[in-house]
């Protein structure tokens, strides 16, 4: 099945909204074998989403669209599709006994205008709203099944389950697009791409067909497997041959193939090994501490962190020598490794890391320029430190210090 989808609404054509629906409604239709082939942003101009319509009836399958359907004057959806099917509109009471009740629980009344809702085209079943006033709408015309449903996301979800688990989802026979993302740090894209594609180029050839995509994202790589499979356990299948692969031919530098974060990752590890942590934090002013602490249940292996910015806290807090910073200079790995000692002495943790470096945009030298930076992980078993050029502007080098530091930890454990 091809299928379109349109999110209708002006404000996400400014900067301050973005279509999130839509990677939603893309997911839910690739994993029923519908090939998403365009999405769309139309604005609240009935004339615009009109011709769309007019485009993509009886051209696709599918056609899925978001927003639009509340009751003012700019929610255009339900006319833009009515003067294409050429139909006529009928109010259905029943809506608007719903719509009433939900006001009168609320303490409100519905005004007139909340009628338009309960507009219904002719012909169109409509689809119940179990979060909001606005009901969705489903009509089929020349081979094209059109989805209405409401533009925010707690209302949209919800019908949008409802919609593939009874009309969309019986069509594929179990058929379905099935994916892998394994996530890589520590390699650049060229290298993982050099080191991956004669793995994957042979993929396209076999019997249940694999694309790759590799993308760059902040910190890492990321590999993307989608597989076209006539049923999930065949799909299934596919990948985690082709999983294997990869890992095998890419190595340690693979640090997830089932969704985990890099935090989920170290904390899984140091849980496993029933190891503790601290943390001192210069430059990412403690977005290590945060990233660790994001993950559920992270207090079993967390023990505290510190944002030792100044030399002084440094001195104070964590026991670094002053000579030692006169001598080296912050950014050092002799600092750092002072750093994670005196984090790892004074919490009592297994494990101790330090990270001082330059964020930037100033405090470069030509010695040291904005980007390097020292970090340090020690371990019962090993202490490692290591000087990073990190590329990128501030919030780039602190999301990439944080990064450093987790994956050189995690390589660290699998070692131990």
């Amino acid at each position: 099945m091809k299928a379109w989808i349109v999110a209708v609404g002006s404000e996400l054509l400014t900067p301050f909204r973005v279509d999130t629906n839509s990677l939603a409604i893309t997911e839910r239709l690739n994993a029923i074998g519908c090939d998403v082939r365009l999405k769309l942003v139309v604005g609240d101009d009935v004339d615009e989403l009109a011709a769309v319509f007019a485009r993509g009836i009886g051209s696709v399958d599918v056609i899925v669209c978001t927003g639009g359907l509340g009751p003012t004057e700019d929610d255009i959806t339900r006319d833009a599709l009515v003067r294409v099917l050429d139909v006529p509109v009928d109010v259905d009471e029943a809506i608007v006994d719903h719509i009433r009740q939900r006001f009168e629980r609320r303490g409100l009344t519905m005004q007139a205008i909340n009628r338009r809702q309960a507009m219904v085209p002719r012909g169109a079943v409509v689809l119940q709203n179990s979060k909001g006033t606005a009901p969705g709408l489903w009509i089929e015309r020349d081979g094209t099944s059109v989805a209405l449903l409401p533009g925010p996301p707690r209302e949209m979800t919800p019908m949008l389950e409802a919609l593939i688990a009874e009309r969309l989802g019986p069509r594929s026979g179990g058929a379905g697009v099935f994916r892998r993302v394994l996530k890589i740090t520590g390699r650049t894209e060229s290298d993982v791409d050099a080191r991956a594609q004669p793995i994957y180029s042979k993929w396209a050839a076999s019997p249940v067909p694999i694309s790759t995509t590799i993308l760059a994202v902040m910190g890492q790589i990321e590999l993307h497997l989608s597989a076209a499979a006539p049923s999930r356990a065949e799909g299934d299948h596919a990948l985690e041959m082709a999983v294997r692969e990869l890992v095998e031919g890419l190595g340690s530098v693979v640090y997830s193939v089932d969704g985990r974060s890099l935090e989920a990752v170290v904390g899984d590890l140091l849980r496993s090994k029933n190891l503790s942590i601290a943390v001192a934090e210069s430059c990412s002013g403690g977005l290590l501490a945060s990233r660790l602490t994001d993950v559920p249940g992270s207090s079993d292996y967390f023990e505290r962190g510190a944002v030792t910015y100044s030399n002084q806290s440094k001195v104070k807090w964590l026991g670094v020598p002053e000579a030692l910073i006169a001598e080296h200079g912050a950014v050092s790995e002799p600092v750092a490794r002072a750093m994670a000692d005196g984090i790892r002495t004074r919490a009592g943790s297994d494990v101790g890391i330090g990270v001082t470096g330059i964020a930037g945009p100033g405090g470069g030298t030509p010695e040291k320029p904005v980007g390097t930076v020292a970090i340090a992980v020690i371990t019962p078993a090993a202490d490692h430190v290591r000087t990073f050029q990190l590329l990128g502007g501030r919030d780039l080098v602190k999301f990439q210090s944080a990064q450093a530091a987790m994956n050189m930890l995690r390589l660290m454990l699998l070692d131990a």
